[in-house]
């Protein structure tokens, strides 16, 4: 069975409440409160509810936003769709395996990145691999 095809109850078993909020139901976790805010290590973060590569830490950049934020997606491992949940339409983005809600990104912020794109994402829908 694929990540996709899973039942609420089998991500139930495998997230952890949090991730299974965030993930499986739009969430966000508060500003500031995610481990990866702040984290700048060398390595790979992937999808936290089926391990796909989603992140070269090469790409990450303190945006000051709070949340951990990415100028740029491994080639086909995000994919995008328009949100209007707040009364404005926003870009959300989703692991492209499982469709695992990562968090939204913008553009034309003005940041000095290769793309002018932020990915903000939730750390709680991140795991960190480092490259050793």
């Amino acid at each position: 069975m694929s990540n996709a095809q899973k039942s609420d109850q089998e991500w139930r078993a495998v997230l952890s409440p949090e991730q299974f909020r965030v993930l499986r139901n739009k969430g966000t976790e508060p500003a500031g409160t995610g481990v990866y805010d702040k984290h700048f290590a060398e390595g790979v973060y992937t999808c936290a509810g089926c391990n796909t590569p989603l992140y070269k830490s090469t790409t990450k950049f303190n945006s000051g936003c709070g949340w951990p934020a990415f100028f740029d997606a491994i080639p086909g491992a995000v994919s995008r769709h328009e949100d209007r949940s707040f009364g404005t339409i926003r870009t959300e983005i989703v692991c492209t395996a499982c469709g695992g809600h990562l968090g939204h990104v913008f553009k034309g912020e003005g940041f000095k990145t290769p793309t002018d794109e932020r990915h903000c994402v939730n750390s709680v829908s991140l795991k960190f691999h480092d490259e050793k």
